[in-house]
C-alpha cells in the first residue's frame, strides 16, 4: 500500500493562495483541512484531505 502524500503547510498555502494568517483564522473556526503535527513539530496536510476540502468548497460555493 502506498504511503499517502503529505504537503507542508507552505505548499498549501500557495495551492490555495492564502496567508499563513488566513490559514490558522480559518482553521480556528474549523472550516480549513486537517493538519497533522509531526513528530519535530512541523506540521503537514494529506493530499487526501486538501482534495475533500476543495470539494467540499466547489458544494459549498454552488
Amino acid at each position: 500500500m502506498a504511503r499517502p502524500q503529505m504537503l507542508k503547510l507552505t505548499e498549501v498555502l500557495d495551492e490555495i493562495g492564502m496567508s499563513r494568517a488566513a490559514f490558522y483564522r480559518m482553521r480556528a473556526r474549523g472550516l480549513a483541512p486537517r493538519l497533522r503535527k509531526l513528530p519535530n513539530g512541523q506540521v503537514r496536510v494529506s493530499r487526501a484531505d486538501l482534495d475533500t476540502w476543495w470539494e467540499r468548497c466547489e458544494q459549498h460555493a454552488a
